[in-house]
């Protein structure tokens, strides 16, 4: 697999369903797609078992808010805020238990602040409507924001973690810390595991929906303004080595050839056929070559009709900037609702495993 760039731009994205008669034949690219992938990220170590210390507890209108912080991988540890909904806010279960979403934030220094408490931006409070709706929601800070930002430096500076760990990558981190905050919200009695979601903005959106490619539990996943392929885009080295926030050093040596490993609707292919919402906005002032992505996102629809989930994927498309707005947030919630509600729960069984 791989791709120069120059013919990519030229003639256009590879076709997902290119040479493939069958689910067998899909399963065999997704695959090949998936070793790829982890190649690129420097791998997903195995989790640790599941272990957090709450820090403190605030009682919110309807909510209440626990700070914690959970254990990860070689270590280290992930700040948190755990929302949970009052016992009479709408979304309980017949067996008394809640659906669940890992709220993913946006490029903040204030991490999880931003999108679960009221301090957080004008259409950011994704974390604090959702708990609102019934909820359990998981907030956690990535690694440079928040309560992870490196001591003496600015937040999203990646150096350190690179200096400590030269052939990984902050993407595959990021995934295992948020694999580690599942198996938090798996754990937790109120919660179902058979419904969890997860949601994210810009930075979130692309970490939701790689979460989602890497871990069966994922149910449902929305991610606003979060892709980016490297088709059609006049800046595509963002995604490689950069003097503040890397995501993918192996990339760059790619970059500089003008060839790259992959495409990005082969990455978010791997969640297929988990039920997927994703939002772009035509004037988005960081991820702005909407036309590619609109048809990224038209191959990912043929993916999911020729699995059989035609009614599973979403894409919206607005004359928008880069911004999680109003309506499409209405849009987005609705659409958890509809996979990750008890009785929508029941209709979608299996909705999380990989064709």
């Amino acid at each position: 697999m791989g791709y120069n760039l120059y013919e990519l731009n030229r003639k256009g994205i590879p076709k997902l369903l290119d040479g493939v008669e069958d689910a067998a034949c899909w399963r065999r690219k997704r695959n090949g797609i998936e070793r790829r992938w982890l190649d690129m990220i420097g791998g997903v170590p195995d989790r640790v078992p599941v272990s957090w210390k709450t820090l403190g507890e605030t009682k919110e209108r309807d909510h209440t808010r626990v700070h914690l912080a959970y254990d990860t991988v070689y270590g280290d540890k992930v700040t948190a805020y755990l929302l949970i909904p009052d016992a009479g806010v709408k979304g309980t279960g017949k067996d008394g238990r809640r659906p669940a979403v890992i709220a993913l934030h946006p490029t903040n220094e204030t991490g999880k602040r931003d999108i679960a408490t009221e301090e957080g931006r004008i259409n950011r409070k994704y974390g604090l409507e959702l708990v609102s709706r019934g909820y359990i929601v998981l907030a956690p800070d990535a690694l440079t924001a928040g309560e992870r930002i490196y001591a003496g430096l600015p937040a999203f500076r990646s150096g350190p973690f690179y200096d400590r760990y030269p052939d990984w990558s902050t993407v595959g981190k990021n995934i295992v810390d948020h694999r580690q905050g599942i198996d938090l919200l798996a754990s937790l009695e109120l919660a179902d595991p058979g419904r969890i979601g997860a949601i994210g903005h810009s930075f979130g959106g692309y970490n939701a929906y790689f979460l989602a490619g890497l871990d069966d539990r994922i149910r449902a996943v929305v991610s606003s303004c979060g892709f980016s392929p490297f088709y059609g885009d006049s800046r595509p080295t963002h995604w490689g080595v950069r003097d503040w926030y890397t995501h993918l050093p192996k990339v760059t040596p790619y970059l500089s050839r003008y060839e790259v490993p992959f495409e990005f609707h082969e990455i978010a292919a791997l969640a297929a056929p988990v039920p997927s919402f994703h939002y772009f906005g035509q004037n988005d002032g960081i991820f702005p070559h909407w036309k590619a992505i609109g048809e990224c996102m038209a191959e990912l629809r043929e993916l999911y009709r020729f699995l059989g989930a035609g009614d599973r994927f979403r894409a919206v498309m607005t004359d928008g900037e880069h911004d999680f707005p109003p309506e499409i947030r209405e849009m987005a919630y609705a659409f958890l609702d509809r996979w990750l509600m008890e009785d929508a729960a029941e209709r979608a069984d299996g909705s999380g495993s990989k064709a």
